[in-house]
């Protein structure tokens, strides 16, 4: 049991952290996108999308060029005392970056598909821009929003590559689910494996339906309605 809880609650943590992080950064650039109208929207929208697409090893190396203790912001933050190699801080930090494309894509979606007749006559009345947001263009596009948080939540628990060159695979301290598993089939422990793979499973399935019902049905069901037309 002790070897099963200490992965879990940290793996919960750092998918709490990272989630959160996503989840800010995602819906700010994805409102900033969806307002921008510049030939290079789609291509800033591409490299944010990046670690979506990109090995997870890959990712994981980029973040060593530019936070290890010789990179470029390593050196840097070493002068503050702070060093994201082999920490849980790490392991928040790699979940991060490859849950944020999901929350940004779908909030991005969520944001662009408000009707700007709805902005509009909200400004006329003499809303200003923050209570815009806050109050009307937010509330509309929470439900997709929610739906990418959900994914991005589910993303950052599984993550495994980026994680593990970061952060490493310390018991205790750095070991999430994935690398328990990872490291309980090195082992030839395969209870453990099985008993954790199940978790992971069941978590991931269980968010993946909430957040399947959180996307609006026309979304859903628009192949299905367009095969009907």
């Amino acid at each position: 049991m002790h070897e099963l809880s200490i992965p879990l609650l940290l793996s919960l943590k750092v998918a709490g952290w990272a989630t959160l992080f996503a989840m800010v950064l995602g819906v700010g650039l994805a409102f900033g996108l969806s307002r921008w109208r510049s030939v290079w929207c789609d291509l800033v929208d591409s490299v944010l999308t990046l670690p979506l697409v990109l090995p997870p090893t890959v990712m994981g190396y980029y973040l060593l060029v530019l936070f290890g203790r010789r990179g470029w912001l390593g050196e840097f933050l070493a002068r503050w005392g702070i060093d994201l190699v082999f920490t849980w801080q790490g392991a928040v930090m790699a979940a991060t970056v490859v849950a944020f494309p999901l929350v940004l894509k779908s909030a991005r979606a969520a944001f662009e598909e408000i009707d700007p007749q709805m902005e509009n006559a909200a400004r006329v009345l003499g809303v200003s821009e923050t209570a815009l947001f806050f109050r009307v263009v937010l509330p509309l596009a929470l439900r997709g929003i929610f739906a990418g948080v959900l994914l991005a939540f589910a993303r950052a628990l599984g993550e495994f590559g980026a994680t593990l060159m970061i952060a490493g695979s310390i018991p205790g301290r750095t070991q999430t689910l994935s690398i328990a598993i990872y490291e309980a089939v090195q082992a030839g422990d395969d209870g453990l494996a099985t008993l954790l793979v199940l978790i992971v499973s069941l978590t991931c399935v269980v968010v993946l339906w909430a957040a399947s019902r959180l996307v609006p049905p026309h979304a859903r069901n628009a192949t299905g309605v367009r095969g009907l037309r």
